[in-house]
This record gives C-alpha cells, structure tokens and sequence, in this order.
C-alpha cells in the first residue's frame, strides 16, 4: 500500500513538474485555466437557472388567488394587460369588499380607492411614459416577494368605483397564495428546458471545445511521455496520474474563479444585458450546495477531457504504441453520423420532443464535424505528398506529409471555425423566428408607429366615450370597430364607424359623398391590412354595446400619444379596457424578446469559440516555427515556409470553411423547415464563411512567418 501511494505522488509530482517545462506550458496552462472557468461558468449557470424556476414559481404561488363563490368572497379581482416600451405589463384591478380584505405576497395593506401600488422596475422603466400616474394616484411599491423576478412589472390598481355586477371578469376570491402561478409574468413562462437547450447549445459547446483543443496543446511532447510510460509498463492508471498532475492547478484555479460571478450573483440583484432580466440573489444564494456539487463536477469532467485526449493505443504486436493523433479515431466519424441521424430524425418524433432532438444532434454533429474533415484532410495529404514529390515541390511535399501524420492539428483549428458558423447561422435564424403576426405588427410600427391605438372594453356608454373623448390629445379621432358574423354561410367582415368629420380626416367618403380624389391615408391601409376589406360607415354617436365585437379606435394626429390615450383610458372611472397600438399585442410577445436571449448565450459561446481559435493557432505556431526552422538550412531560402504553412494550414482550413458553410446552409434550411418560421439570410452566411476564409489565410501567413522568424536564429540541439 505505502508503496503504490509513493508511486502515485512520484507520478503527481512528475505531472506537476511537466506543467511547469513543457514547451508551451505558459500558453496550456492559460488556455486549461481559461476552459475550466468556461465550462464551471455555464455548469453554474444551468444550476443558477434551475434555481431560479424554482424560486419563480414559488413566489408566483405565494401570490395566487383563491376563487370562491361570491357569497363568501372578501375581494374581487381582474387581470388586465398593458405595455411600456412594448414592455409587457401585468395589471391586477382589486376591489376589496371587507376591511380585512387579504393582500397578495410583496403588499403590505390595499391602497385607497383610485391608488396603484407599482413594482420596482415598471415604476423605473416607465417613468418617462407618465406610469405613476397611468392607472391612478402612485401609492407605493411593490416588495420582491410578491415579484417572480425582480425586474417584473406588475402594477395592482384599486378601482375608484364598485365594478358592475354582470361584468363576469370580476372573479370573487377568499385569500391568495392557493398556488395559482399562470399569473403576471408567469403566464409567458417558457419550459426550463428551453433556455438551458439554447444555453448549452450556443454555450455549453464552445466551452467544452475550449476544453478540447487547451488539452491538446504541446500534445507532442505529452504523446512522447505516454509513449514511454507505456513502454517501460505503466498502465493507463499511471499515464492518467501523470496527465491530471500536470493539468489540476489551472483546472483547479479556473473553477474557483467561475465561482466569483455566481458569489456576486448570490449577493446582489444582477440584470443580465441585453434581455433586461434581473436574477434574483435569493434563487441563487439557496442553490450554493448544488453549485459546489456542480463545480466539482465540472473539474471532473474538464480532467477528463484532457485524460481522454492523451489516450494511447494498443496493438499487441509492438511495444512503440502509436500517437492518439496519428488517424481520426472511428468512433468521432460515428459520433457525427449519429448527429446527423438525429437532425434528420426530429421530424419524425412528437412535436414537443422535436426541438430537443434536433438541438441534441446539432450539438453531435458540431461537435465532431471538424473530424470528419480532418478524415478528408488527411487523404488529401496523402495526395498532396506524393504529388509534391513527383514535382519537386518540397513545400508541398512537406506540408502534405504533416497534414496526414497530423490530422488533429486541422481538427483543433477548425473546431472553433465550423462550430462559429454554425452559432452565428443558428442565432440569425433564431432572431428571425417571430412568426406572421409578430412580423406584421414589426412592419405597421414602422410604417405609421403609434399612431393607430385599439381599445378592447366590454362596453362604454355614449356618455362615457364622450368623456373619453374629451381626454384624448388634440386632433384625435375616435372610431369603433365591429366584427359582424352574418352565419356560416357567409364571411364575417368588419366595419368601421365614425363621425363624418373623421371619416374624411382619413381620406373616406361620408354617407351620400362621392370618393375622395386622394388616397387613403396610411392608417386607413393599415387597418384594412390587419382586418381585410372593411367598410368604413358614418355614425352620429361612438358606444360600444357589452356583449358585443366591438373595440375603439383612436388615430392620433403624429406619433408619441400612445402614453397619453392609456392614460385617458385607464383613468375612467371603472377601467375595463385593454390598451394596444394596431399590432401592439405581438409587439410584446415573447417570440419578439427572444432575439435577446439568444444574442446572450450566442455571444458568450462566440467569446469562448474566440479564445479556442487564439489557443490553437498559438499552439500551431509554437509548434510549427521549431519544426520549419532547420528547412532554411537545408533549402537555402525562407520561401519554403510560406509553402509549407499553406499546404498543411490554410488549404485544409479553408476547406473546412467550404464543408461548414455547406452543411450550415442545410442545416438552416431544415430547421426552417422543421418549425415553419424564420429565414435564412444568407448574406449573414456569407459573411460567416467570408471571414473564416480570411482567418484560414491568417494562420497559414502568421504560421509562416513565425517560422521565419525562428529560423534566424535556429540552432542545432540534442533534441
């Protein structure tokens, strides 16, 4: 036993002491340090993210309300909607029927009639909008208990007048807190799978190719030492002690450093830019064991990697084993090929499973495309050799015969550039994912913004659309829009009613008038975009009839008066409408917010993909400057490098790029295809591969003029 235990720490020590005199060691120990932060920050990141659901839902049940029958209801209450800055808002309208009414989760006392309580963020980012004074008279904050998240925005506003009896949205409650969590924000709530599938496919995935290629740097050096361990009979148990020796102290320190930003998430409130989300410290403070526990697995899984990289094979018939780097290895062709099944098989599967496959093979696919090039690389290098020795080309010939002895040298190059276009190809394709409504109300906000605004009210006398009326800002029209069903025999149309004066503000004949000789105006188009061929009709008086299809039109005279006709809404003196510019509600749909998110998790994966791509071209160039070094001794001029840099970097490489781009555009039109939303653009594409192919240029230049320079001054050693 002692002497198995002073084998292992001679090992350790021996692993250790190689981290230290390895060439390349500062550059390997950096980029280990570097892909253990990356890969702990996304493991802590999905425990944060797990942490947080748990936290949302159980504060979104904290505030639940409790449906009873009315006889022994104490409060009645009403969701509604708005928006701030296309925002979504959550309005909660109470009416409390006893003095000992009970209050959500984060309310302290009901404010007076006419008051609004306002959670903190809404009451941030709707300041310049006029939101205190929006729904009522500003009575107070909301506390985050009674918040899913922090930067909710959620308003409770307490009616001036008892609302009417037959207006069945009213619902009558005993308590809150029953466990009612599709309320606020919580009615818009993803699946938890949906950002950690997002998460570790633009993330997670980079940061485990960092692994993967700061492992392998200076891999010739450590292939040698396998080579010998093995040789003079260690077991795999030993190389593995020596490899972890030489690896722990970055590991070790690169995941006690992903920590510090989830210490300050779990201190502070954080907003995570550019969504505008806001974690909660609390979520994230109560997952620390799980955390600990994630870290440690991530260290173990980032030692494993670069064990598994420095695996070395044997044959039973000779004692020199063979390089790990030597041939692409069989099972990285078919852990491709099972990507690629699983894309093609989403189809296939149920609709809610659909998704996670064709993320779960496009993971696998990225993952070990790179290979599969290398494998074509490598007969390519086998053709390049021998063409170059039939020519006299020593340029070619070199650079040919270093492409087929090391093909995981063009694997670890191209890893971070076809991993790269694919985020880049996958997050266009993402964004544009807003589907027809979405899109259609993106064009009318451009076209004629906030000029065209819909109240939805279960009804408003004569009287109290005068009232309105006379709140509106100068200039504004105010129509009603009706839905009429005529049966099953006949398509339904819509109508819409106004006085002649504003009728002919928009460019349409009144009763009895022929058509005007100038066109419509653009509201008037863009009303008869969204609801077909309408029919514009005179009426001496604006109500609308409860139980009816009907909804109010307000066309202001310029943009920026949207604030202003909520405001004028919300202030009645029973407020039982919803407030929206034309298209306004798909305005603020998730699918809209969506681009955020993605554009986080896609540039932090392309941050990681970066510093992949800087760690292994330094590693090639460290390598490849000894190795070209004595050439200028032997060919009596430099030329020969920039031959050899390109042969066996830039020609693979961009061939890479080419096989990238072309399974990146399949896969961008099958996704498509898959969910029937979004579009490929295929100059984003371009661009993609464009500047891949100029990289694929830089390495071969760069590569070569390292080289140059080393040679001035190459003297021959004992090596």
């Amino acid at each position: 036993m002692r002497t198995r235990l002073r084998t292992v720490g001679t090992l350790a020590r021996i692993g250790l002491a190689a981290g230290r005199s390895s060439p390349g060691d500062r550059l390997r120990w950096w980029g280990l340090f570097g892909a253990a932060l990356a890969t702990a920050f996304v493991t802590l990141a999905t425990v944060a993210t797990l942490a947080t659901y748990d936290g949302r839902e159980s504060r979104a049940d904290s505030r639940g309300p409790v449906i009873t029958d009315s006889r022994h209801a104490s409060l009645l209450y009403r969701e509604g909607a708005d928006s701030v800055d296309t925002r979504p808002v959550s309005v909660v309208f109470v009416h409390p029927l006893t003095s000992n009414a009970p209050v959500p989760a984060g309310v302290s006392r009901w404010p007076k009639p006419g008051e609004v309580l306002l959670s903190p963020e809404l009451l941030r980012t709707g300041d310049d909008e006029g939101i205190r004074t929006r729904y009522g008279t500003f009575a107070g904050t909301i506390t985050t208990d009674g918040l899913v998240a922090p930067s909710e925005r959620l308003a409770y506003v307490r009616v001036a007048e008892k609302p009417p009896q037959d207006d069945h949205r009213w619902l009558p409650l005993a308590a809150f807190g029953g466990g009612g969590g599709a309320t606020g924000e919580m009615a818009d709530q993803a699946p938890v799978t949906s950002p950690l599938t997002a998460m570790w496919a633009l993330t997670g995935l980079p940061a485990l190719a960092l692994v993967v290629i700061s492992a392998r740097v200076g891999s010739r050096s450590r292939d040698r030492r396998s080579s010998l361990l093995q040789a003079l009979g260690g077991t795999g148990r030993h190389r593995m002690i020596v490899n972890i020796g030489e690896a722990a102290f970055p590991a070790v320190a690169g995941t006690l450093v992903a920590f510090v930003p989830y210490a300050v998430a779990s201190l502070r409130d954080v907003r995570l830019a550019p969504t505008g989300y806001i974690l909660d410290h609390r979520d994230v403070a109560t997952a620390w064991p799980t955390a600990i526990g994630a870290g440690i697995i991530s260290l173990v899984a980032v030692l494993g990697i670069v064990v598994a990289t420095h695996r070395v094979q044997r044959d039973g018939r000779s004692t020199r084993p063979t390089s790990f780097t030597s041939r692409v290895p069989a099972w990285r062709l078919l852990a491709c090929g099972v990507g690629v099944a699983l894309v093609l098989a989403s189809q296939y599967v149920p609709r809610k499973a659909q998704l996670i496959v064709f993320t779960s093979g496009t993971i696998v696919m990225w993952a070990f495309l790179s290979s599969v090039v290398a494998l074509a690389t490598r007969h390519l290098g086998a053709w390049l050799a021998d063409h170059g020795r039939r020519h006299g080309h020593p340029g070619r010939l070199i650079g040919g015969r270093w492409t087929h002895a090391h093909p995981g040298v063009i694997v670890r190059l191209a890893l971070a550039m076809v991993i790269g276009i694919g985020i880049v190809a996958q997050m266009q394709v993402w964004t544009s994912r807003l589907g027809e409504h979405s899109k259609a109300a993106v064009a009318t906000h451009q076209r004629i913004k906030d000029t065209v605004i819909e109240l939805t009210t279960s009804s408003m006398t004569a009287a109290q659309t005068d009232q309105f009326r006379s709140s509106l800002p100068p200039g504004s029209l105010l129509l009603t829009r009706t839905l009429h069903d005529p049966g099953p025999s006949k398509e339904p149309w819509v109508s819409i009613e106004g006085s002649c004066r504003d009728l002919r503000t928009l460019h349409v004949a009144c009763a009895g008038e022929t058509k005007p000789s100038t066109a419509r105006s653009a509201q008037a188009d863009e009303l008869r975009r969204w609801y077909g061929d309408i029919k514009f009709i005179q009426a001496s008086r604006i109500e609308v009839k409860r139980g009816g299809a009907q909804s109010l039109v307000v066309v202001t005279p310029t943009p920026g008066y949207l604030a202003a006709v909520k405001q004028a809404a919300y202030t009645l003196p029973n407020p039982s409408v919803q407030v929206a510019e034309l298209g306004g509600n798909w305005l603020g749909s998730s699918r809209t917010r969506l681009p955020n998110w993605i554009q986080l998790f896609g540039v932090t994966g392309l941050l990681f993909l970066l510093v992949a791509g800087a760690v292994s071209a330094a590693a090639e160039f460290v390598r490849i400057r000894h190795a070209l070094a004595p050439l200028s001794v032997l060919t009596g001029h430099r030329r020969v490098f920039r031959s050899v840099s390109s042969w066996h970097l830039t020609v693979p490489l961009l061939i890479s790029t080419v096989v990238a781009g072309a399974v990146t555009a399949w896969h961008s039109v099958f996704f498509i295809a898959l969910v029937q939303e979004g579009s490929v653009s295929w100059t984003v594409l371009a661009a993609g591969i464009t500047t891949c192919a100029l990289v694929s240029l830089a390495v071969g230049f760069l590569g070569a003029r390292a080289a140059a320079r080393e040679a001035g001054q190459w003297r021959p050693v004992a090596d």
